[in-house]
């Protein structure tokens, strides 16, 4: 972290409640911002907007200097403007969209709403209840860079299932036997082969030996399904497509084969860059000791948790964020437990991705989730309770900064009659000596 970086965060930190002078509601937009900006008794003092431009931000820091100690609400906590408030010096104070709807609510019970109402609630917002929130800190840049890279590395594996599921259209509208004949369509070998022979018919007219050939060169010879494949390449001009469609969809089949290849080349790049980031960043071997999480999973979780010890005050925290703690809704004698909504997506899917893998390693997670199934719960809602409890275990390892101890766990479990490790044999249960 630079020097710059690290006094902006220890003049953030230092600064307390009671020193907030002035309370701003930044309402954000691609294009142009708007702020109101409010006084400690709640009167209005300025309302600053500009374009999202570097002329634009000079006036409004300018504008943010001539404060004696302003604080900032945003509805977001991500964002190139999050970015530029912190870079600036300011107090950052986080919204998420349900509670600053609720907010210009308040405001405006009519239902109205335009850019100055919704910077003013925010301001407002902060001023009343801002004591309680949560303050925003700087990521460090290794955290950040690592967290960015994992997103968009999952933004493209789903270009990539995208464009997976049109090649399959394509397939079956007039290739229905390439389809039969290979299972995983994210191989680059399958696309290799349809790039190939692109037709039924060129397929046919091949013959077998070329067809053993090429399914050879691409490392898809299998004795249990080599023959099974031969087979059905042998019938795959029977049942197909019309010629105009043949001629059409063969087009759209080798242009999306293309812009997969070109899509696995850049996934692989970014894979590469992802393992460098994290077996650099100081947190790696707690997350690299988590059972089931892989190359793949624990830097995720990494980028997910951040750096920030303070941003987690107990292990609640972490999972309502994964949203793997449920929602309850308690009235007089109606009380409901729902599935929560409102979370971190990512953050979600991650942790179902490390529960489901974490029963391959862990004879208590396999025995868990088995038990949850039993009580008739859903293969997904067993996941998730799952993960709620590997974010428990996680959450402690974070703050402690100790990897996962096996031999711990399982002490602590036996020590509290955890009824989990009733379920394990006992000799899964016992720790190997030391």
């Amino acid at each position: 972290m630079s020097q710059a970086s690290q006094a902006s965060q220890a003049s953030q930190t230092s600064v307390d409640w009671s020193s907030f002078t002035h309370f701003v509601g930044f309402d954000w937009a691609k294009r142009s911002h708007v702020a109101t900006v409010v006084d400690r008794e709640g009167r209005i003092v300025r309302r600053p907007s500009f374009d999202d431009t570097a002329e634009g931000w000079a006036l409004f820091r300018a504008a943010m200097a001539a404060l004696p100690c302003p604080a900032v609400a945003i509805e977001t906590s991500r964002g190139p403007a999050v970015a530029r408030l912190l870079e600036a010096g300011l107090a950052v104070f986080p919204v998420t969209p349900v509670a600053a709807k609720a907010y210009r609510t308040r405001k405006a019970p009519s239902g109205v709403k335009d850019d100055d109402l919704d910077a003013w609630s925010l301001a407002d917002a902060l001023r009343v209840d801002g004591h309680g929130w949560r303050r925003l800190q700087p990521e460090a840049p290794a955290t950040q860079e690592l967290r960015l890279v994992c997103l968009d590395e999952i933004a493209l594996i789903g270009q990539r299932t995208g464009l997976i599921n049109v090649l399959q259209a394509a397939l079956h509208e007039y290739f229905p036997a390439m389809l039969e004949a290979f299972e995983d369509w994210t191989m680059a070998a399958a696309w290799a082969f349809v790039e190939r022979f692109p037709t039924p018919q060129e397929l046919v007219g091949a013959g077998r030996r070329k067809q053993e050939k090429m399914l050879h060169a691409l490392g898809l010879h299998r004795k249990d399904k080599q023959e099974e494949r031969l087979e059905i390449f042998a019938r795959a001009d029977r049942f197909c497509g019309a010629e105009g469609v043949t001629n059409a969809k063969r087009l759209l089949v080798l242009a999306t084969c293309r812009q997969l290849r070109t899509l696995e080349a850049q996934l692989k790049e970014y894979r590469r860059l992802i393992n460098e980031k994290f077996a650099q960043h100081p947190d790696h071997g707690i997350f690299d000791s988590l059972p089931g999480a892989g190359e793949k999973i624990a830097p995720r979780l990494l980028s997910a948790c951040g750096d920030d010890r303070d941003r987690f005050d107990s292990p609640q925290a972490m999972q309502c964020l994964a949203g793997s703690a449920p929602v309850s809704f308690q009235s007089g004698g109606m009380r409901v437990v729902k599935h929560r909504m409102s979370c971190n997506k990512a953050f979600k899917h991650t942790m179902h991705l490390w529960a489901h893998h974490s029963r391959d390693s862990c004879a208590w997670a396999q025995a868990y989730y088995e038990q949850k199934r039993k009580q008739g719960k859903t293969h997904a809602c067993a996941l998730r309770c799952l993960g709620q409890r590997w974010l428990k275990i996680l959450w402690h390892m974070w703050v402690e900064r100790k990897p996962y101890d096996e031999a711990r766990h399982m002490r602590d479990q036996v020590a509290h009659g955890s009824w989990v490790i009733k379920l394990v044999g006992p000799a899964e249960t016992t720790p190997a000596p030391t």
